[in-house]
């Protein structure tokens, strides 16, 4: 089974465009109004047709629960694979991304977890 679209839950849909695109450096694949809220993919400027991240409003009680949970017990939302964590690092902290967990090496790996400011931690990976 091919993944095509893979969902975040945001708080603000406008200011996670924002960090998503000029921050991370995604690139937008849909952005359609739908009623109060739009719908919104990204894709990575490197795979243009892989995988969308659907920024997708927090508006139902449990979604806000649930996302917020996540975010005190400091359990990152998903993880994405960057193929230099020193200089992904050094990028996104000159950008003013907030790390929650700087870049730590663990089992033939090397991690760090950064909060996405719209409700969401995030990890970096490189193995």
């Amino acid at each position: 089974m091919k993944m095509y679209i893979k969902s975040v839950m945001v708080s603000d849909q406008a200011k996670a465009l924002a960090f998503y695109t000029d921050i991370l450096g995604f690139i937008v694949k849909n952005d359609i109004p739908m009623g109060e809220y739009r719908w919104i993919t990204l894709v990575s400027p490197e795979e243009p047709e892989g995988v969308e991240l659907a920024l997708e409003p927090n508006a139902h009680p449990a979604a806000a629960e649930f996302q917020a949970k996540l975010m005190s017990d400091g359990i990152p939302w998903t993880s994405f694979r960057v193929e230099d964590m020193k200089a992904e690092h050094k990028r996104l902290s000159a950008a003013g991304v907030m790390f929650t967990q700087n870049p730590t090496e663990s089992g033939g790996y090397v991690m760090a977890t950064f909060n996405d400011t719209c409700g969401n931690l995030f990890q970096i990976i490189e193995f």
